[in-house]
């Protein structure tokens, strides 16, 4: 902006004194070609009226520079001003088109320019259309990728040789993250280092140990080894991923939480140890008593009385025992087994179809207002009842039954009904715990086998009154914990630079050699109580989202609102929204803005008039000790350098964003203005290149020079 001031100055001082030189000139040609007589008659005249000549001399640069300026604007300036929307054109939006202005071959060269653009638009649609063609197959790999990363059950990540994570799924966020506090522990996100989330020592020994495989000619090297993340054990399974000649690119972690495992298996050896030493007493106590009868068969009748009586008390103490540390540590002595979450008349459902077209028996159910869930191995259970059942009929010649479905506290009782001859118990014993074949899969079990690793139940039972006969499966019910819903995705704010951007402390020349487009950024907004950061407004919501290899991460963001000290104002709240009553019992910046700090850590920091937000940002620092000492970029400085034939109402956020193409959505909400911002910034980058700002250093500097960053409030 000021270089264009400067050029137009110049133009105006050279062109007002090539005018008075040439007027001078003109008068002292006509002064030299009078006569004597005339240049005596007009010395008088010129005397008398030189200040009327002055005021004409002092009047010319005005005069000079409206014609100068409306020239300007009729060509040079409209130019200009194509120019930087052709680029547009070019470079980010292409249907953007430009405003014919200036004098009428610049409107017709306008007119012409957008009539190429449309032409240029439609091939450029054609092409595209090709493109999209061509790519329909890979997109359909991708998406397979991404499905099959969502499903999967284990936690993976993976990530390149340095430790940068290149991709993960929603599984190894819910694992990484179940229970950690951002303000003290790195989040889960694209471009992080997986050493700020998982232990260093173990990985790095595990790629050492993979890299030896590899030179020892293994093919398929893994590595496994446990580390520790918010008070969990986690066993990580590492492979590589291998570039040409068998160099490590990379590696991937499929983690398993095994806390549970662990503890399990120390409460089975603790219980193990228990029986062992709890047990040893009893048993040498009957062991003596059993040696002494036997070695005295005609001992007297009452200390025979007396020594049996110790045996059944004996027997009896440690029968009850091993009953009452079974039942409290039941579950860690079953063999886990896959279950899956199903309503029990679903289950229900299943039975009734096996029993028809498998055993031919006619069934019954009447819907039941019970939705119990259930963890089952579905398939397991309907092929051993089934099995069960078909030994029933054989024995019993059943044509028909019904089915019950009840709740019993925690646990689903369902019955099978009928009328007629029932087993008797030792044939349903024998039943239950014959194997038979699973789904013709070569895997044998029982019911007993099913029925013990679910923790259920089965009983027979006839009814006296009605002669009904009912068999029982009792199965416990699920825990079913449902996820909590995904966070929810008007007057300008003044341009306030009275904070320094351009020297912060986490500056390097490293970090400013590096091109705008390879690094990560943090794009961030608040909204406050008020206009005024020294007259104690405050922050009351903090939203940004992370930007690495030039993609916006939607997914990866931080969105969170604060409990303020002061009430907003109400001429703030009808720009935003957020009111008093929102605002009770949010966090208080002291928690907010440590989160917000491990949100961004590594990346530089990208704004919107940012030095209003980081003077709210500097405010807080004497209440939370945070410092914030990387990199700063501001959109409207960098929209001055791409644009600067634009007036200054044409870099507010909506204009940039209107004018390469950005849609406006949730303007005025932190995370909706971070959003818009982050695509804006994104847009920019290449414009800025074509002005060879291509590196973080190159964009501080230029920034330095705009006009904006002059200003002080």
């Amino acid at each position: 902006m000021m270089s264009v001031r400067l050029r137009f100055a110049l133009r105006l001082a050279l062109l007002t004194a090539g005018a008075v030189a040439l007027i001078a000139a003109a008068a002292a040609a006509v002064w030299v070609a009078l006569e004597p007589a005339e240049r005596e008659l007009i010395r008088p005249l010129l005397a008398e009226r030189w200040q009327l000549l002055g005021m004409l001399l002092f009047f010319l640069p005005f005069v000079l520079g409206a014609l100068l300026r409306l020239l300007d604007a009729a060509y040079p300036g409209a130019a200009r001003r194509l120019a930087e929307e052709v680029r547009v054109i070019h470079t980010v939006n292409p249907a953007h088109r430009v405003k014919p202005a200036g004098a009428a071959e610049m409107r017709r060269l306008g007119a012409a320019i957008n009539a190429l653009a449309d032409a240029h638009a439609a091939l450029q649609g054609e092409v595209q259309a090709r493109v999209d063609e061509a790519k329909a197959s890979l997109e359909q790999e991708r998406n397979r990728l991404a499905a099959l990363m969502t499903e999967l059950e284990q936690s993976v990540l993976v990530c390149n040789r340095e430790g940068r994570i290149l991709l993960y799924n929603a599984r190894a966020t819910e694992l990484l993250q179940a229970g950690i506090a951002p303000a003290r522990e790195a989040p889960v996100g694209l471009g992080r280092s997986v050493f700020g989330i998982l232990d260093k020592g173990p990985i790095v020994h595990g790629l050492d140990k993979i890299v030896l495989r590899l030179a020892q000619g293994e093919a398929h090297p893994v590595a496994h080894f446990v580390t520790v993340r918010g008070g969990r054990m986690l066993r990580a399974q590492m492979a590589p991923v291998l570039e040409a000649a068998c160099a490590v690119g990379g590696f991937v972690l499929i983690l398993e939480d095994i806390t549970r495992q662990v503890e399990a298996d120390s409460r089975r050896d603790l219980l193990l140890q228990q029986l062992t030493e709890g047990s040893r007493a009893a048993l040498a106590n009957i062991r003596a008593a059993v040696e002494t009868v036997q070695r005295y068969p005609d001992m007297e009748a009452e200390r025979r009385q007396r020594l049996t009586e110790v045996i059944r008390a004996e027997a009896e103490a440690l029968s009850q025992r091993l009953d009452g540390s079974l039942a409290r540590e039941a579950e860690p002595l079953h063999t886990p087994w896959p279950l899956e979450d199903m309503l029990a008349s679903d289950l229900v459902s299943a039975l009734r179809r096996n029993f028809e077209t498998g055993l031919g028996l006619r069934t019954r159910f009447s819907p039941s207002e019970l939705h119990c869930w259930l963890s089952v191995d579905s398939h397991a259970v309907v092929q051993a009842l089934t099995h069960v059942m078909g030994r029933i009929i054989d024995r019993t010649g059943l044509q028909e039954a019904a089915f019950e479905l009840g709740a019993a506290g925690r646990f689903a009782r369902l019955a099978v009904c009928w009328h007629g001859e029932g087993p008797e118990p030792a044939e349903l014993q024998e039943w239950v715990e014959q194997p038979f074949m699973l789904g013709g899969e070569g895997h044998r079990l029982s019911l007993h086998d099913v029925l013990q690793r679910h923790g259920g139940e089965l009983w027979c039972q006839r009814d006296p009154a009605s002669g009904v006969h009912r068999l029982f499966l009792q199965l416990p019910g699920a825990r079913t914990e449902r996820p909590a819903p995904p966070p929810a995705v008007a007057p300008g704010r003044p341009v306030y630079y009275d904070f320094d951007l351009f020297n912060q402390p986490g500056q390097s020349p490293q970090l400013d050699e590096r091109l705008l487009s390879e690094l990560a950024y943090t794009v961030f907004d608040t909204e406050t109580t008020g206009l005024s950061p020294s007259e104690g407004d405050e922050i009351i919501s903090l939203g940004a989202v992370r930007i690495v290899n030039g993609r916006l991460l939607r997914q990866e963001c931080f969105d969170m609102l604060v409990r303020p000290r002061r009430a907003v104002r109400p001429e703030a709240q009808q720009v935003h929204g957020i009111s008093n009553e929102m605002l009770a019992g949010e966090p208080d910046i002291a928690e907010v803005l440590p989160a917000f700090a491990r949100f961004a850590e590594d990346t530089v920091l990208v704004a919107h008039n940012a030095a209003f937000d980081m003077r709210f940002l500097q405010l807080a620092q004497d209440a939370t000790g945070v410092v914030f000492g990387q990199p700063v970029l501001d959109t409207l400085l960098l929209s001055a350098l791409a644009h600067p034939g634009h007036p200054d109402a044409e870099h507010r956020l909506e204009q940039i964003a209107a004018r390469l193409g950005v849609s406006v959505v949730g303007r005025h909400t932190a995370l909706g203005d971070a959003f818009v911002t982050g695509e804006v910034f994104l847009k920019l980058i290449p414009l800025l290149a074509e002005r060879g700002i291509r590196t973080l250093g190159q964009a501080r500097q230029a920034s330095q020079k705009t006009v904006y960053a002059k200003l002080e409030y």
